[in-house]
């Protein structure tokens, strides 16, 4: 097998440009890549899975574990010709101090080579020194390559060049320079997260074009080769379709689309139907039994969203009536009175008794430990499943004004959650939460949440059918 993790001293170096297009270049070149991204991510994945053809799947030894995750990037690549990696921050950035957390642990125990993004801006026989410390710090990390980014033309380019063959044994593979428009803007990142848009299409030929022409691509897939074998020690999951004949409404639009691929192939390969639902457009519900509403950026369609007002009160009405519901930060924001943003106020669905207000900077943000209230959390347990969570969550938002009385499935022994270190509001058969669930053999919460909606299809059937 053949694999390229792309890494870099700090984080806004332009890895995930580099690697949306060496994913795009390598396609065009007839090879089928499997994309992955290191760390909790939904936007950099689209676009990685856009460029790629293929869905992108995250590595986070933190959520999954690190067996886990091992296990899991070796069954995902199976049929591929190469994989490509993103990494997050710097190359030894993570949560701990040994590193354990870091890119360089998960490259290391992927066999992977590691390709250096280095932002070049203001540098040149600097590069030297630079990269000799990362291959002194951890020996065991094999930088294969470096990629110089934002450079300042062809004369600096051939000033890098020099520096790195002269001082060090690792190849210089090409550069890229310093252009506006081949970066991805908050506009690329935020407004189009990897949905099928023109513009979309059109950036990524962009970057796959300019990566061809200005990186060796022949040298790049030599280093591809060097990747250590491991090999899981698991066998796939036999997932059996216990649910068939479930039918789970799943908000995707512009507004609503962070959802981990994985968590959704769990449905399908449990037997559910997943519905997908324009929550800008359509006036009705479908016929469901079940409703999951991720995260996205409802605050930039606030105006559209509050626009369907037919819509909302189907929401509404069929969440009172008892249909399961899960919601996920901005499925939360959306299912609020009111979603306040640039001085505006836009009604939402209105289940949730407070009002989302949106705020310069993150109100939450990072990995969170959840202690779960079993007597308060909707959902049946399962054997061996841990009642302490690991995820993350990331929310510029605040939910303002929920009563006193509000009941919570968890507490917050990390992060921030909904309020006084609380998340997932309770009502009815709705659970709401800032925190963003990814689901793993210690956090198995497809299953759970297919159980909950099977055993209320049963009991709430004809209620549920009246309220839509």
């Amino acid at each position: 097998m053949a694999s390229l993790f792309f890494s870099a001293a700090h984080k806004s170096s332009g890895k995930t440009t580099l690697s949306i297009g060496v994913c795009a270049a390598l396609r065009a070149r007839g090879l089928e890549v499997q994309p992955f991204k290191k760390g909790p991510d939904y936007i950099d994945p689209v676009w990685l899975g856009l460029a790629a053809g293929k869905p992108c799947y995250n590595l986070d030894f933190y959520v999954a574990g690190r067996q886990e995750t091992i296990d899991d990037y070796c069954h995902r690549r199976q049929g591929a010709d190469i994989c490509v990696i993103e990494g997050n921050k710097g190359l030894h950035d993570g949560l701990d101090l040994d590193g354990s957390n870091s890119n360089a642990a998960l490259a290391k125990a992927l066999g992977n080579p590691v390709i250096m993004v280095v932002d070049a801006r203001g540098t040149m026989r600097g590069i030297a020194p630079l990269l000799i410390g990362y291959q002194v710090f951890d020996q065991d990390v094999n930088i294969a390559g470096v990629i110089a980014n934002r450079t300042g033309g062809k004369r600096h380019e051939a000033k890098l060049r020099a520096a790195v063959e002269a001082y060090t044994d690792i190849p210089f593979l090409g550069a890229l320079e310093n252009d506006p428009a081949m970066e991805l803007s908050e506009r690329h990142l935020g407004l189009i997260p990897g949905y099928e848009d023109l513009a979309a299409k059109r950036k990524i030929a962009s970057l796959a074009a300019a990566f061809a022409d200005n990186v060796d691509v022949d040298r790049l897939l030599q280093i591809a080769q060097q990747e250590s074998r491991v090999t899981p020690a698991t066998l796939p999951l036999q997932h059996k379709p216990e649910f068939n004949g479930l039918r789970i409404g799943i908000a995707r639009d512009r507004a609503f689309g962070f959802y981990y691929p994985g968590d959704l192939e769990a449905m399908r390969l449990a037997g559910a139907e997943l519905v997908e639902i324009d929550t800008l457009h359509r006036q009705s519900l479908p016929d469901i039994h079940g409703l999951f509403i991720g995260g996205g950026f409802p605050e930039r369609h606030a105006a559209a969203l509050s626009a369907n007002r037919s819509l909302r009160e189907a929401i509404r009405s069929a969440i009172e009536a008892g249909l399961p519901t899960y919601a996920e930060c901005g499925g939360l924001m959306y299912l609020a009175q009111s979603l306040n943003w640039n001085g505006a106020s836009h009604d939402m669905v209105g289940v949730l008794p407070a009002q989302a207000v949106m705020h310069e900077r993150p109100q939450g943000r990072g990995y969170v430990v959840l202690d779960e209230n079993p007597q308060a959390h909707p959902w049946p347990s399962l054997p061996g499943a841990s009642t302490s969570l690991q995820a993350h969550e990331f929310h510029y938002s605040s939910l303002q004004g929920l009563p006193g009385d509000a009941r919570f499935a968890h507490r917050v022994l990390r992060g921030t959650g909904i309020q006084q270190q609380q998340d997932g509001y309770i009502h009815r058969n709705l659970l709401a939460s800032y925190t963003h669930l990814r689901n793993t053999s210690a956090t198995p919460w497809v299953k759970r949440f297919l159980q909950f909606v099977q055993s209320h299809k049963i009991n709430n059937a004809e209620t549920i059918a009246n309220a839509l």
